[in-house]
């Protein structure tokens, strides 16, 4: 799949006016605003995941959108535990020796899509980069029981790069995952820098390799801004991310968990991500989320709906029945 603009015919050029005080130059700009979770919703999310010994990237992460999200009554499920064999600069899970794996939680995190009455659901892990397969195997697994107790429940799984092994990924993707998603994170000048265990190529070849293996999933991938990168670079990075088939972009505003994490090079403006959507649908990605608080897998059942008017998807929603 070729891109269908160059990334340097793509005019943007907005800068906010908000400049950071300079006795404070982290602090954040006044379009950042979270709302602390609470309600009846988040309370009975909360709950059920303590009950069915979970672990939410949600919370793992500190993601600015939980208290929304889970008002909402969804979440994003983390198997594998809550320790990552990596250790990326901007990412608040901790990094360390993890646990064997609990092949029973596959099992507990389609009781709960069925107990929350999901009809989407967005499923991630940690990296367990110890073990040959990455996990694979424990991703195929709770695909297919979800799709066992909770029936017409789309999946969306949010992978690692698995090393770039494809035997790994091919066991997630004979699952018929609907969406397939895996973050770049950054642009591949910063990789070192950002996530020095990963590589470039290995997430554009996961990307890639997921379309070849199953030409109805739908790809998604993610950038980080605010690490450093230029606007010339995202727009290189997208122009990558389109040629190896990718259909949706979430591009998100970093924000630096504690102290001994990356800094926050740059705030970008509301308007600017606004004409990073334009231009990201303008190169050909069928959805693009962007803004401030955008995160991977924020608004994703909202995408689904969208994306369920397509004949392409339609096709995934008969795999079903």
């Amino acid at each position: 799949m070729t891109p269908t603009i160059q990334p340097d015919t793509i005019p943007i050029t907005s800068a906010t006016d908000w400049q950071p005080d300079p006795k404070s130059p982290r602090r954040r700009p006044p379009w950042i605003r979270v709302r602390a979770p609470s309600g009846e919703n988040y309370e009975r999310v909360r709950d059920l995941m303590r009950s069915k010994t979970l672990h939410t990237v949600c919370e793992e992460a500190q993601c600015p959108n939980l208290g929304e999200c889970w008002g909402k009554g969804t979440a994003t499920f983390l198997m594998m535990g809550d320790t990552c064999t990596r250790s990326c600069g901007f990412c608040d899970i901790k990094t360390g020796r993890p646990s064997p794996l609990d092949w029973g939680e596959p099992n507990r995190i389609a009781e709960s899509v069925r107990a929350m009455g999901l009809q989407h659901v967005v499923i991630t892990s940690v990296n367990r980069d110890e073990r040959a397969d990455g996990g694979a195997p424990i991703f195929a697994m709770v695909i297919r029981r979800i799709r066992q107790l909770q029936p017409g429940c789309s999946i969306e799984v949010l992978i690692p790069d698995f090393k770039g092994k494809e035997f790994a990924l091919k066991m997630v993707m004979d699952a018929q995952p609907e969406i397939l998603n895996h973050n770049v994170e950054t642009v591949p000048r910063l990789f070192k820098r950002v996530q020095p265990q990963d590589r470039y190529e290995w997430a554009l070849s996961t990307l890639q390799n997921a379309k070849r293996m199953d030409k109805l999933v739908l790809t998604k991938s993610g950038i980080m801004l605010g690490l450093g990168e230029t606007l010339a670079e995202v727009r290189e990075t997208m122009c990558d991310l389109v040629s190896v088939g990718v259909d949706i972009l979430t591009l998100g505003q970093y924000l630096q968990p504690s102290k001994r994490h990356l800094p926050i090079e740059r705030y970008y403006s509301p308007q600017e991500f606004d004409e990073l959507r334009e231009a990201g649908l303008a190169m050909g990605f069928k959805w693009v989320e962007s803004g401030p608080l955008v995160r991977s897998s924020y608004r994703a059942a909202e995408q689904v709906r969208e994306l369920s008017r397509l004949e392409h998807f339609r096709l995934h929603e008969a795999r079903l029945g």
